[in-house]
């Protein structure tokens, strides 16, 4: 458990970052909100794209092997960073996002289900929060990070630019440049020397939750016809669609003068608390979901963030900014409990449903990207009806959808089938 929450540390604090360089590249490259959400288009949009060859991959490899792939497939895709800024190309910028996002993908894949099948199935939801509260630490740590290496520099408008001369023009290239580039080189070089440690490191096979121990060999069609399944995929769709949403908008919307009102290198410090938020309620929910049903509780943080996206739609000031601060808090639980619920009950499937649930994860690609469409043109904090939606499904999920309406052959015996 300890190795393993390392690795969900580093994926949290990876993936966290993109709400710094949003704002970052947003202003060097003068893009609407629809085009630079094109980032976590790219990053999320590879978990879709990449999340049945990464299931494969840990089939093949299994869970340790698995994991090892995945964090030196991360570590390429930081490296790529380096010519993207060099080059001062957006395109590049996406490319190397999308192989760091593949190589987190696989550590999905690979890391949420071993967490949940590391002891008694009852307390899966438990454990898998205590290890998200890990990743959690990572997503406060990191705006806190590119806040003061990234944001940190004066990033000029196209006309301020036009009136520097060339030599002056390729300074300040070369400045915003580097201000990626270091972050970015240093976390590949961290990515590697923990492929290299989890490597070397002795880690149960638990090949009977792989597609190893699938004797029957079912198929993708086969594990959703269980819709605690189905509807899990949905609620991870939904759920990571809102996190990421309002994670990505939030220092562009703190910085509007009928909100916080200040820079975009302030607004950053206070998405850590946004994410610490989310670090702290697993802490707790790791606690409560010990005692107390999981589905219950699920329901009762997605109502709690709905109320709470209403009233920073509703208002402005002070009002308007900590009540959006505070949705990360519930968000807490969201991710480990739906996840952990998706899977119940699986055996040797886990590994196949495993995979849609991060397939799913591609809500963090289409709705910010559907929001920051809609906020070009209805405005931005009109534009958080979409994550109220989102939120909404998620108590229909805790409800009812995430209660178990078929048990798979393989875990029952003749009798209690029938």
């Amino acid at each position: 458990m300890g190795v393993v929450t390392v690795i969900f540390f580093m994926w949290g604090f990876l993936t966290c970052l993109n709400d710094i360089l949003i704002p970052h590249l947003k202003s060097i490259f003068q893009l609407s909100y629809a085009e630079v959400m094109l980032v976590q288009f790219t990053f999320f949009g590879a978990y879709f794209l990449m999340a049945m060859p990464a299931g494969r991959l840990v089939a093949a490899l299994g869970y340790k092997k698995g994991i090892v792939a995945g964090l030196a497939i991360a570590g390429l895709g930081a490296i790529g960073f380096w010519p993207a800024a060099g080059l001062h190309l957006y395109p590049a910028f996406l490319g190397a996002l999308f192989v760091l996002a593949t190589g987190i993908t696989v550590l999905q894949v690979a890391a949420n289900p071993y967490v949940a099948l590391l002891g008694p199935e009852r307390t899966s939801s438990s454990r898998l929060t205590l290890a998200q509260a890990l990743n959690s630490f990572g997503t406060f740590l990191a705006p806190w990070f590119g806040g003061l290496l990234i944001l940190s520099n004066i990033v000029k408008s196209p006309t301020e630019l036009a009136t520097l001369a060339p030599a002056q023009q390729l300074a300040y290239q070369t400045q915003q440049a580097q201000a990626v580039q270091g972050p970015y080189i240093g976390l590949a070089v961290v990515l590697f020397l923990l492929a290299i440690f989890v490597w070397l490191f002795r880690l149960p096979a638990l090949t009977e939750a792989t597609d190893k121990g699938d004797h029957d060999r079912h198929s993708f069609a086969e594990v959703l016809r269980h819709p605690h399944v189905l509807f899990g995929v949905l609620g991870i769709f939904f759920y990571v669609g809102a996190e990421v949403s309002i994670g990505s908008f939030m220092v562009n919307y703190l910085s509007m003068p009928d909100i916080g009102h200040m820079s975009e290198q302030q607004a950053a410090n206070y998405v850590s608390w946004y994410w610490g938020g989310a670090m702290i309620g697993r802490f707790i929910g790791s606690a409560l979901m010990a005692k107390f049903s999981p589905r219950r509780l699920l329901a009762l943080f997605a109502l709690i963030n709905a109320l709470l996206v209403l009233t920073t739609m509703s208002s402005t000031g002070s009002v308007a900014m900590y009540s959006i601060i505070a949705i990360g808090l519930f968000n807490s639980i969201m991710f480990p409990t739906i996840f952990a619920l998706g899977i119940e009950r699986l055996g040797p499937m886990t590994s196949k449903a495993s995979s849609l649930l991060i397939m799913a994860i591609v809500g963090g690609a289409i709705v910010p990207y559907v929001q920051g469409a809609l906020a070009d043109h209805i405005g931005l904090q009109h534009a958080f009806f979409l994550p109220l939606l989102c939120y909404l499904y998620i108590v229909f999920y805790g409800v009812s959808g995430s209660k178990i309406r078929t048990a798979p052959a393989s875990n029952l015996s003749g009798n209690e089938q029938a």
